[in-house]
């Protein structure tokens, strides 16, 4: 089967994945950065014990493969009477692994805030809280726009996950599935997703680039 005529059967099929795609990255990336920032406030907490649960999360996650998560997502949990849709369980795997991967970037800007501010900021009182409200946070943020940047371009393509059910073509290499059990789209089923993956990481990290240059410290 040709482009054209595969464009012309299955274009609606793929734009609809893109956009899924899409959604679903975006989605996912924003709750990612908010359960990451929160683990790494957890990992950076005089209390022990949130270092500790903190590290755990972080250690469990990034060395789970994604498949390996999404299985135990959607077999374990309806045995703690905790059913989810497909799609769901996709994001709730993605947020996990994302937010592991997150709060190491995180940690990495941290450790750029020169421990002369932290002391200058202890002496004037600010509490630990506070600390990281106004010095620590929004020089991480700053420092880490690149690494972010490419998290979250993994986290578009983790959402590739929603493949393991291809009859249901909810995103781009699941539509794959779906025209390639009706058709003989071959590589150029693959060739049409693939643009999308590889044009939508490049606009994001064009503008990962833009916005690093704007926000970046220079020391």
């Amino acid at each position: 089967m040709g482009l054209t005529e595969l464009l012309s059967l299955y274009g609606q099929n793929y734009l609809r994945a893109l956009l899924t795609t899409w959604l679903m990255t975006i989605e996912s990336f924003a709750l990612v950065m908010i359960i990451a920032v929160g683990i790494t406030v957890m990992r950076v907490s005089p209390m022990r014990p949130l270092r500790v649960a903190g590290d755990l999360y972080v250690q469990i996650f990034r060395n789970i493969p994604g498949v390996a998560l999404l299985i135990i997502v959607v077999y374990a949990l309806p045995s703690l009477r905790v059913v989810l849709d497909y799609r769901v369980c996709v994001v709730v795997t993605t947020v996990l692994l994302g937010s592991a991967f997150g709060s190491e970037n995180f940690m990495s800007g941290i450790n750029t805030v020169s421990a002369g501010q932290i002391e200058a900021a202890r002496a004037l009182g600010l509490s630990f809280s506070k600390i990281l409200r106004r010095i620590v946070i929004p020089q991480a943020l700053r420092s880490c726009v690149l690494p972010m940047t490419n998290l979250l371009i993994a986290v578009m393509l983790t959402t590739a996950l929603g493949s393991q059910v291809p009859l249901n073509p909810t995103e781009l290499t699941g539509v794959v599935s779906y025209v390639n059990t009706r058709v003989t789209g071959g590589i150029l089923a693959f060739l049409i997703s693939a643009i999308g993956y590889a044009g939508t990481a490049l606009i994001i990290g064009a503008v990962g680039n833009r916005i690093d240059k704007k926000v970046r410290i220079y020391r």
